[in-house]
């Protein structure tokens, strides 16, 4: 990510190591920072050429890319970043708010010492970023800190429904977002890193919950008119 924090979104992807994982890791970071708009067309040929790949190798990262929902592939069209509806918008984040709360007191009753370093990394690269006015890397950044704290929970099964859900929030955030300013509020990041550090469970419920809730409010959820971005326009060539 730039910034040496480890890439968490990088489990929802069932690729063996190799040249697929790394284009689809590539073309996952540009989805998530915003760099690639949603309902950028991605055609094989041209994730080929542009990464010195095979049609077969573009395959199989668009396809890993489709799995996790970044990517849509449509018959007779091809593949495209996926561009979420209204109402998927709705949904995602009414579940992110049902099970991120819980999360959150879990991890605060478990959390120990190297874990509380582990966030407050996060914390550090998601201030310098915003202090450097990358809105992408701020916003990619502030995903994987809800990630670190579903892993943190231990609890598995929830932590890959949440980091399917917050990939799924970057792409709601590109398309809905109303706060120009503004995306995932560090000072409520704060908030649950002093919550965490007091060991408070319902204070990290309650923080997390009202997070949640705030960044919902913060969406305009009318359909927008589709656009026709370049991926060599992202990545060259």
């Amino acid at each position: 990510m730039g910034s040496g924090v480890e890439n968490g979104f990088d489990a929802v992807f069932s690729l063996p190591p190799g040249r697929a994982l790394s284009i689809c890791v590539q073309l996952q970071k540009a989805i998530l920072e915003h760099r690639l708009k949603p309902g950028t067309k991605l055609s094989e040929d041209e994730v080929g050429r542009i990464f010195g790949a095979s049609r077969t190798v573009a395959r199989a990262a668009l396809q890993a890319l489709a799995h996790s929902a970044l990517v849509t592939i449509e018959r007779n069209r091809g593949a495209f970043v996926s561009r979420p509806s209204v109402r998927e918008a709705h949904e995602v984040f009414e579940a992110r708010a049902l099970i991120e709360p819980r999360v959150a007191q879990m991890a605060a009753e478990a959390m120990t010492p190297s874990d509380m370093e582990r966030l407050r990394e996060h914390i550090a690269s998601e201030h310098r970023a915003m202090k450097a006015g990358d809105k992408g890397e701020a916003l990619s950044l502030s995903g994987l800190f809800h990630i670190a704290i579903a892993d943190i929970s231990g609890r598995q099964v929830l932590a890959t429904i949440i980091r399917s859900l917050v990939s799924r929030s970057s792409l709601i955030i590109a398309l809905y977002w109303k706060r120009p300013d503004t995306t995932c509020e560090s000072h409520s990041h704060d908030a649950l890193m002093k919550a965490f550090g007091e060991g408070d469970g319902q204070a990290a419920f309650e923080i997390m919950k009202s997070h949640i809730v705030d960044l919902h409010s913060g969406l305009d959820l009318v359909e927008r008119p589709e656009q026709e971005p370049s991926l060599a326009d992202i990545f060259g060539g």
